[in-house]
């Protein structure tokens, strides 16, 4: 076929590098699961534990007796692998355009983009889970001067939970919002490192703010569902991406096409706070 140089494992192994790199909901979960899993139906549990309680001896208590052992309350969750994306699409006279080089490339960040855009999406409709504490019953209306009191009260909640904010926590808001926010706060991180890659945009704190665009809207648009969170909170598989090359019976193009398997699922919810809000 023309497709001279095209190699599936080399293109899935570049599609999967530039998912990793373009993903902003994606990287801020729990990837942990992925290997439990490698086809559509597969499920798998992910067990959690409750905390022990903590107690003292009375100095009284010469003989240092303790309670009977406690009995910890533990948790299952059940991640189906449900969720699938493909692409299918066919370039004619492919060897003409093969002469002005990089199609291979080109197709690939495409192609990337596209299921990296809709694996975000999935992940950032999490925020209107009903397992998912919203920041107020009605979303609170934001403006440049109450924009970061806003993001305090998200905190604050997270905080409530006796979550250990030393452990990563990650906002990530809708441009709109980011508006607000640059014009209330200017000591944004300014380092040009890698570490700017995935949408992030500042530190607030000592919390890791980024930007999409995919930030669940509700309320016929007008409301953002932004997300909070540990990187525990949501656990998300991506354990297949699928591609191969054809040539279409009834066509004079060569044609590509593939799926990507993934699936997520919250699964510590109070490591996660939905900020909702609207704007004035």
């Amino acid at each position: 076929m023309a497709y001279t140089n095209f190699i599936p494992s080399v293109w899935e192994e570049s599609i999967n590098r530039e998912l990793e790199r373009v993903c902003v909901f994606a990287e801020d979960c729990n990837r942990q699961y992925e290997g439990s899993v490698s086809k559509k139906g597969d499920s798998v549990h992910i067990l959690g534990v409750g905390k022990p309680t903590i107690k003292s001896i009375e100095r009284a208590n010469a003989s240092g007796e303790i309670d009977e052992a406690e009995e910890i309350s533990d948790t299952s969750v059940i991640l189906n692998i449900s969720q699938i994306r493909y692409f299918n699409y066919k370039v004619g006279d492919i060897d003409k355009a093969q002469a002005v080089g990089g199609l291979m490339d080109a197709l690939s960040a495409e192609t990337s983009e596209g299921l990296a855009n809709e694996m975000d999406k999935f992940i950032a409709n999490m925020a209107t889970d009903s397992s998912v504490k919203k920041l107020s019953e009605t979303p609170t209306i934001v403006t440049k001067d109450n924009v970061l009191s806003v993001l305090d009260d998200a905190i604050q909640m997270l905080q409530e939970n006796d979550v250990n904010m030393a452990s990563g926590i990650t906002i990530t808001i809708s441009p709109r919002f980011y508006k607000l926010f640059k014009q209330a706060y200017t000591a944004k991180d300014t380092d040009n490192s890698s570490a700017l890659k995935n949408g992030k945009v500042a530190m607030y704190g000592n919390v890791t703010v980024k930007l999409s665009n995919n930030v669940a809207k509700t309320d016929s648009d007008t409301v953002d569902n932004m997300m909070i969170r540990t990187k525990r909170a949501i656990a998300f598989v991506n354990p297949l991406t699928h591609t191969e090359a054809y040539r279409p019976e009834k066509s004079f193009a060569d044609a590509v096409k593939g799926f990507a398997l993934f699936d997520g699922k919250v699964v510590r919810p109070k490591e996660i706070i939905n900020v909702n809000v609207k704007y004035a």
